[in-house]
């Protein structure tokens, strides 16, 4: 297995952290699955663990594009570059002129180079895309990787059959999504997987019983195809004579270990056993990879918007990696890729624009595999400077980390909508079944004694055990002051007390300083736990490996 250090998450823009940290021809797959164009919000959903019905949601991000002076600067720098994509946004341009996708492609395409500049010579690159863009996206990796280098279109049959008829749909029941598969040359890593056979397979193909040992078969035929001109051997077996599939000794070898059956006629037939079949090998349709259903107390699901299946993820992975090889995902989101690396003993590299991602990556990791998955995390804030330059540009990037900080989940993401609350911990009561809440808001500017009154309130209002200030700055006196005045928050089951209001700067948790409150570990207090690493070779085994 790789050293923990070869596995990294990067926060930022998968363009700008390829440039300038992924070396040439050091990749060995790159797996895809970038905004597909959909015109939505994705809202992250997150189930809580209270007891009550309220589900809280942020914007994790919003898949929309519009043409603006930024993509005609990306398109200018595409055109000026020369070569085939310069060919194929010029055409795009021309084809459906400055539109929202125009706008989605332009941003693909650089990217979609360097994601070839970073494979080896026996890399292949998977995109995921839905059927909007699918075909746009075909010719623009046609134009990065080149056609003759295109390998297959996979159809991966997502989800059940929709009913949107009864509302008046005029078109056909939309349950597919596209990967694009690509090799960087033509000589690429490739491993062929196998699926159980069909039970109409096993039922009429492999009819026959052999009496002695119960084992199944069917009959093949040991004739050669094409006979002399082909260079089969002819000669005579047990009276009768053919061009044969094998020479005369192999056919002796199979008669003597009783692996070949007559007909009435006496022509020799080969016995293939039922359970020396590897299965069928996978094709470029799948539909045996079921989506992901709601979030349930043992499952996959996270709650993260477009989370696609691990199956999903160890079928491309184990098909076109090896162990020790390094996987690539430059839009993470929630980490499939990276667990299914982690799971086939892989190196891998993460990427994602957005904290809250990050975030949620790091706890599937802890939670699915434990100090076993040893990784760093480049591009987070790791000193007060870089949190005060996180801060002033992008206040929810702060605090979506800040959170994080502190093994948080976000609530709301709609200005105005959280109610005063940025934040919430969930942990075990006094009692079975009974449930605390810790309430956090978290302030990337400055700081008043009003604001942390406000707290208080909330803290009251949702009957909260705790509530916690992070700021960048430091409290005055008097927010010091209505903190200490707050009271405790008493525990019989610990006996302890903790002060029912926290005051904690960005420096604290930066030192390591966390809030002062009861143990967690006996809930899932921040995002849906994900189920710990099962071993990998019962999967293998299945897929023929």
């Amino acid at each position: 297995m790789a050293n923990g250090t070869d596995n990294v998450l990067y926060f930022g823009d998968c363009l700008d952290i390829m440039r300038r940290y992924v070396p040439d021809a050091s990749v060995d797959l790159v797996y895809g699955d970038p905004p597909f164009k959909s015109n939505r919000n994705y809202n992250v959903l997150f189930e809580e663990k209270d007891g009550t019905r309220a589900a809280s949601q942020i914007v994790a991000f919003e898949d929309t594009w519009t043409w603006d002076q930024e993509d005609e600067a990306v398109y200018a720098e595409l055109v000026t570059g020369g070569g085939k994509v310069a060919d194929a946004v010029q055409a795009f341009r021309q084809l459906i002129g400055p539109c929202d996708m125009l706008s989605y492609l332009v941003m693909m395409a650089p990217r979609l180079v360097e994601c070839r500049r970073v494979l080896k010579p026996t890399g292949s690159m998977y995109l995921h895309c839905d059927p909007a863009a699918s075909h746009y996206l075909k010719l623009l990796m046609d134009a990065v990787f080149g056609p003759g280098n295109f390998v297959n279109e996979i159809v991966w049959k997502r989800s059940d059959a929709h009913s949107d008829a009864k509302q008046g749909a005029t078109h056909y029941g939309r349950v597919h999504d596209v990967v694009l598969f690509y090799a960087k040359t033509d000589r690429p890593t490739f491993n062929t997987l196998y699926s159980p056979l069909p039970e109409s397979t096993v039922k009429n193909w492999y009819r026959n019983v052999e009496p002695e040992t119960g084992r199944r078969y069917n009959k093949a035929d040991v004739t050669g195809p094409g006979g002399a001109a082909k260079g089969n051997p002819l000669y005579e077996w047990k009276g009768v004579t053919r061009y044969w599939r094998y020479s005369k000794e192999k056919m002796a070898q199979l008669d003597a270990e009783g692996r070949l059956v007559y007909s009435k006629s006496g022509m020799p037939y080969q016995k293939r056993y039922l359970d020396d079949s590897k299965g069928v090998a996978v094709q470029d349709w799948w539909d045996d990879i079921q989506m992901l259903r709601g979030i349930q107390k043992n499952g996959e699901r996270l709650g993260y918007p477009t989370q696609k299946p691990e199956a999903l993820l160890e079928r491309i992975v184990q098909a076109s990696s090896n162990e020790g090889d390094t996987v690539l995902d430059p839009f993470c989101g929630c980490g499939t890729a990276v667990v299914t690396a982690q799971k086939f003993k892989r190196r891998w590299i993460g990427i994602d624009i957005t904290h809250l991602a990050i975030t949620l990556m790091k706890q599937r990791l802890k939670d699915t595999f434990g100090e076993s998955a040893a990784f760093k995390v480049v591009g987070e804030p790791v000193s007060l400077p870089d949190a005060a330059a996180l801060a002033a540009s992008d206040p929810y990037q702060f605090q979506w980390w800040a959170l994080g900080l502190v093994g948080a989940r976000p609530v709301e993401g709609k200005k105005g909508a959280d109610k005063g609350i940025d934040g919430k911990i969930v942990f075990q009561g006094e009692s079975v079944g009974k449930f605390e809440s810790v309430i956090i808001s978290v302030k990337a500017g400055g700081v008043t004694v009003s604001q942390l009154r406000d707290l208080c309130h909330v803290v009251d209002r949702e009957k909260a055990s705790i509530g916690v200030f992070i700021s960048m700055q430091d409290a005055t006196e008097p927010m010091r002051m209505e903190a200490v005045t707050a009271g405790f928050y008493e525990s019989q089951a610990w006996g302890k007390q903790y002060p029912k209001i926290q005051l904690l700067t960005v420096a604290d948790l930066l030192a390591g300083k966390q809030i002062d409150m009861p143990p967690i570990r006996q809930v899932n207090a921040t995002f849906k736990k994900a189920p710990k690493a099962v071993a990998v070779q019962g999967e293998e085994q299945r897929l023929g490996l």
